[in-house]
């Protein structure tokens, strides 16, 4: 199979489930359509590099589900009220303890930072959720859930809160491992008095007076705890029973142990697959805001090409730790050159290139995607399908090298690069639409100064013609002069 042709749902796919602890078949429950949850931001500030890992993880999952013939609905949330400081029951909301800080409403912290982490995920090319909606705009449907939980047992309310009894739920710890009578128990006597188990999780709570998100409920005035928005909205979004439910391995106890609970105790079945990505550390130490060694995306997007970052992220695999330091965004910068100046080598050399076949090449460009592909039906194994682009890279540069390559064969490289690396792992996002436009123009300029280049040094006036090098090096052009005349490369 070559990228240029429509795949057929693929059967053959084998995925991590955090749930097994084990690679298993990936089979749909509907036959050609995948439906997949990934727990969003808390818009309370901008992303750092951390979230831009689980954000590429499950965009290049999702792109490679949509290259192997799927038919997929992604749904993101956006948590804008409910996520408290602990990650807990505890602790005041981090939209409202920010909307104090910068003196804003919790609304309007809540749209800044939605649109700058947007902006971001733009920058590194990840694909707009399918539906990506806001915890406060579904408040009704969490009532609901919570309202079945308490008729079914599984949930109490106490002093206007309403929580969820952990005790009535066996199989509560299960994606975690976690046996519930070695779970950590809470030490605040004001919890031990509320709760009826120090264990038991926040699914409504009671809104003190000064708190500014706040809704009516049957318990009184309140919010929603964090773990329900969730389950509410991917049930909402994706019905009982879907496919993949993703987020980072933090999330695995005790959002992800509660959002199984509180689905399934209500009676609806909930997600079939579980997927988690590692963490990104600094000094081997997991990068996060509450310990202050973060750098945000912001930052980085200002020193660094945003496709050498996706790049970078994608070089581990998702459920290997990524490892932030300059010397590993350096190793990226390479990596990423070296494609990049392959493919634009192919492009500039197309629109001129013989008609004839080069049936050798084109087998090997063919064997390189089948090793991408293989890798990624693999538990979605990013290095060794980056392997095999620098595997057509290295064939692709040897027949360059050694002379003219044939239409059909360029064509071939030219079709992997950009269906492999750009569509699947969203890399040259370069190339996005409106610069393909520019390609043909741009080549057109390169081969004018060129030729400009190329009349001052055989009528000897080799000033002009260094000038006219240096300028186009001051700009990332290459110019390189070989025994089939000048050829330049960014």
């Amino acid at each position: 199979m070559t990228p240029s042709e429509t795949p057929q749902p693929d059967s053959q796919i084998v995925l991590y489930d955090t749930m097994q602890r084990q690679k298993v078949p990936f089979v749909p429950s509907v036959p050609g359509r995948v439906g997949m949850y990934l727990c969003g931001p808390t818009v309370y500030s901008d992303a750092h590099l951390g979230h831009a890992k689980k954000e590429v993880a499950f965009d290049v999952i999702r792109r490679a589900l949509l290259h192997f013939g799927y038919t997929v609905r992604y749904v993101t949330n956006v948590t804008d009220v409910g996520h408290l400081q602990n990650d807990a029951d505890e602790g005041e909301d981090k939209l409202q303890a920010r909307a104090r800080l910068e003196q804003l409403e919790p609304m309007e912290v809540a749209d800044k930072y939605f649109w700058s982490i947007a902006r971001d995920m733009d920058a590194l090319n990840v694909l707009k959720p399918s539906i990506n909606p806001r915890a406060t705009g579904h408040i009704p449907e969490q009532i609901e859930l919570i309202e079945e939980l308490i008729r079914r047992g599984h949930a109490y309310e106490s002093n206007g809160s309403v929580y969820f009894d952990v005790r009535s739920w066996p199989e509560y710890g299960k994606l975690s491992g976690r046996r519930l009578d070695d779970q950590e128990e809470g030490t605040r006597e004001a919890v031990r008095e509320e709760k009826r188990d120090p264990r038991d999780f926040a699914l409504w709570k009671r809104a003190e007076p000064g708190h500014l998100m706040r809704w009516e409920s049957p318990w009184g005035v309140g919010f929603p705890g964090w773990h329900i928005e969730c389950s509410a909205m991917s049930l909402k979004y994706l019905g009982e029973g879907f496919d993949i439910h993703g987020g980072g391995l933090d999330l695995q106890f005790p959002h992800h142990e509660a959002e199984i609970a509180q689905a399934e105790a209500a009676g609806h079945p909930f997600a079939r697959y579980w997927m988690h990505n590692n963490m990104v550390t600094v000094g081997g130490e997991k990068m996060s805001k509450s310990k202050g060694n973060f750098t945000t995306l912001k930052d980085l997007l200002a020193v660094h090409d945003p496709m050498v970052i996706r790049f970078l992220l994608v070089s581990s695999h998702y459920r290997s730790v990524t490892e932030f330091s300059e010397a590993a965004f350096e190793s990226a910068r390479s990596g990423y050159r070296r494609l990049t100046e392959a493919l634009h080598e192919v492009e500039r050399r197309l629109p001129t290139a013989p008609g004839r076949d080069d049936p050798a090449l084109r087998q090997k460009i063919a064997g390189h995607v089948q090793a991408f592909e293989a890798a990624m039906r693999d538990d979605f194994n990013t290095p060794k399908a980056i392997a095999a682009l620098f595997g057509l890279t290295t064939d692709v540069n040897a027949a360059l090298n050694a002379g003219e390559v044939g239409r059909e064969a360029l064509e071939a490289a030219r079709t992997a690069y950009r269906t492999l690396g750009g569509e699947v792992l969203g890399l040259f996002a370069e190339g996005a639409a409106e610069r393909e436009d520019d390609t043909e123009v741009v080549s057109a300029l390169m081969d004018l100064v060129l030729r400009a280049r190329q009349h001052y040094r055989l009528n000897k006036q080799y000033a002009q013609a260094d000038e006219l090098r240096d300028t186009l090096a001051a700009v990332g052009v290459t110019v390189e002069d070989t025994k089939e005349g000048p050829r330049w490369r960014r």
